[in-house]
């Protein structure tokens, strides 16, 4: 099966590995150069990783022949299931939505990886609300087994169990859970985030200590900000907008040091340094 997926950054990039290394045709589209020129790389880094953590596909070398780069959203025209993996923001992902369903074949899925803005919303954009959904992968996409799907309030049973057929050609189980604001990942993770960013503000402990708390004393495999920093600071602070406008709770306000090291450019370990040093 053809499959597009639009963003080439590294949540974009990361589930176009896992389609291509299931055999899957891709187009990758994303409008900004430097992201489709340095998506290649990112999914090379992301083989090379898997490889020497012993979970390469069995023909990695082919890996990036099936996947091809594209500023052109209508070269997913002839796409069987698209992903889309764009910036956590309402209006852009509405535009994206209206602008898919005008491309695709009417059958065509378009599934979002959203981190909080409900189906509903995006399956509103389009005439196809029955073929919305949500496939929320976890980054790093090709190291995580499970995604978290959400079905909006028109999603049909046809197209879930789709779903479900693509997730397990590439080796991944679905949690299926309901529409809403975050749905359960984010919803409760990026209000722990926010509050572990606001421990470090405060000089309660610095962002090593909070992580070793929660990894040490709960066996958590890692700490809300280490986890904050592979997901991306300028994602996380994103998120939490939307949740904040969505909830109408002022909770979800982004804390002003992670406004602050998104303005500075520390963005997590895509740019080397967030709430800790990625660069060794």
């Amino acid at each position: 099966m053809k499959v597009g997926v639009v963003g080439a950054g590294v949540m974009g990039t990361g589930v176009a590995q896992c389609f291509a290394a299931a055999g899957h045709e891709v187009v990758v589209v994303d409008p900004d150069p430097a992201a489709l020129a340095g998506g290649p790389d990112r999914v090379r880094r992301g083989l090379r990783l898997q490889a020497l953590l012993g979970s390469a596909p069995a023909d990695p070398d082919l890996v990036p022949d099936r996947l091809s780069w594209t500023a052109d959203l209508g070269d997913v025209a002839g796409c069987g299931f698209v992903v889309e993996c764009g910036p956590e923001r309402i209006p852009v992902k509405e535009g994206l939505f209206a602008a898919l369903d005008d491309l695709c074949a009417p059958d065509t899925v378009l599934a979002s990886c959203t981190s909080a803005i409900p189906v509903g919303v995006l399956a509103a954009a389009t005439t196809r609300p029955d073929r919305v959904l949500a496939t929320h992968f976890m980054n790093p996409a090709p190291l995580k087994d499970t995604v978290e799907v959400v079905r909006g309030p028109g999603t049909s049973d046809a197209t879930m169990a789709r779903t479900a057929d693509v997730l397990s050609s590439l080796g991944k189980k679905a949690i299926v859970v309901s529409d809403a604001p975050g749905f359960v990942t984010n919803r409760v993770l990026m209000l722990a985030i926010n509050e572990a960013v606001k421990v470090v503000a405060e000089g309660t402990a610095p962002a090593a200590a909070v992580d070793q708390v929660f990894e040490s004393c709960f066996g958590h495999p890692m700490g809300p900000l280490r986890t904050a920093d592979l997901i991306g600071l300028d994602t996380i602070r994103d998120t939490l907008l939307v949740l904040r406008d969505l909830l109408a709770d002022p909770a979800y306000t982004p804390s002003p040091l992670l406004v602050e090291l998104v303005a500075a450019g520390r963005l997590g370990k895509k740019s080397g340094r967030g709430f800790h040093d990625w660069r060794l």
